[in-house]
C-alpha cells in the first residue's frame, strides 16, 4: 500500500501516489487537477506541432523516422554504455525502481477500451510482461534480481524520495494513457513507440551492464528479444483498432512523441544526477 502524499511532495510524486492507492472520488479529482496542470499543457503543445499524419501506413512511417533518430544514441547513453562506474550504474537502476517494479501493471485498463482483437493484441504483450505467469520470468522479478545484485532495496517505499521528478513524469503517463485521455488511440501510439524503442534502448544499459561484470542484466537482454515480437503486435492491434473503429492517425502520433519525450528527459537525468553524484 502506497503511502499518502505529503504536502512537501513535488506535483508528479503526489500524481504517482495518487495513481497507485485507492480511486476514491476526492484522490480522483486531485488526479485530474494535477493532470490539468501538466499533461493536459503538455498534448495540447504536441498536438499544436504535430504533422498531418494521413494514414497507418503514414503513421508506421513517422514512427520509423523517429526511432531512426533516436538510433543515432545520445551523450547521456554513450557516456553510460561506455564510461559510467559500477556506482553510477547503480544509481541509475535505482532511479527507474518504481518503473521496473511496476512494469506494465497500468497498462490493463486500456483493455477494455479496445475492441477485441486488438485487446488479444495488447494481451500478447502483458502476457510476456508478467513472464506468462512464470515469476521466474516476469519482467518485474528481473529487475528485483538486478537490484538484489547491486545491494538496492527490493520494496517500493525505499524509492520513493531518490526519485526524480522526470521519472515521475514518464510513470505517471501511462496511468492518463490508459484511463484518462479521452482518446485511446493515443495509448495505442505511447505503447507501439514504447515497444519499438526499447530494443535499440536498452542496449545501452545492456553493454553497461557486461562491461562491469553485472550478472544480472539480464532484465535489459530479455528487452531486447521481447520486444521485437511486441513491437508487432502493437501494430497489429492499430491495424485492428482501425478496422473495427476507424482510425485518428495524428493521435496515435501524439501518443507516440509523448511517450517518447518522457522516457528520453528521465534517461538523460538519471545519467546526469549519476555523474553529479560521483
Amino acid at each position: 500500500m502506497m503511502p499518502a502524499p505529503r504536502p512537501t511532495d513535488s506535483a508528479p510524486k503526489r500524481l504517482f501516489l495518487l495513481n497507485r492507492c485507492r480511486p476514491t472520488s476526492a484522490a480522483v479529482a486531485a488526479i485530474e487537477e494535477l493532470e490539468a496542470d501538466w499533461m493536459h499543457l503538455l498534448v495540447a503543445r504536441i498536438t499544436a506541432d504535430a504533422p498531418h499524419v494521413a494514414s497507418r501506413a503514414d503513421w508506421r512511417r513517422r514512427l520509423d523516422g523517429l526511432l531512426a533518430e533516436e538510433r543515432a544514441g545520445s551523450l547521456a547513453g554513450t557516456y553510460l554504455a561506455e564510461k559510467a562506474t559500477h556506482a553510477q550504474l547503480a544509481h541509475v537502476v535505482r532511479e527507474f525502481a518504481l518503473d521496473g517494479l511496476t512494469e506494465a501493471q497500468n497498462f490493463f485498463p486500456a483493455i477494455p477500451r479496445l475492441p477485441i482483437k486488438a485487446q488479444m493484441a495488447v494481451m500478447r504483450v502483458l502476457i510476456d510482461e508478467f513472464g506468462c505467469g512464470n515469476l521466474k520470468q516476469a519482467h518485474s522479478q528481473l529487475y528485483l534480481d538486478l537490484l538484489a545484485e547491486l545491494g538496492l532495496p527490493q520494496d517500493l517505499e525505499s524509492f520513493l524520495d531518490t526519485t526524480g521528478d522526470e521519472t515521475y513524469h514518464f510513470l505517471n503517463v501511462f496511468y492518463w494513457l490508459t484511463q484518462r485521455a479521452e482518446h485511446v488511440e493515443y495509448f495505442l501510439g505511447g505503447l507501439a513507440y514504447l515497444e519499438a524503442s526499447i530494443p535499440h534502448a536498452f542496449t545501452v544499459q545492456a553493454r553497461a551492464c557486461a562491461r562491469l561484470g553485472v550478472t544480472n542484466g539480464r532484465y535489459y537482454t530479455e528487452h531486447l528479444h521481447i520486444d521485437t515480437f511486441h513491437m508487432e503486435e502493437m501494430q497489429l492491434a492499430i491495424k485492428e483498432y482501425e478496422a473495427a473503429r476507424g482510425l485518428d492517425s495524428v493521435k496515435v502520433w501524439v501518443g507516440a512523441v509523448l511517450v517518447s519525450e518522457l522516457i528520453g528527459g528521465a534517461f538523460d537525468a538519471a545519467v546526469e544526477r549519476a555523474k553529479e553524484a560521483a
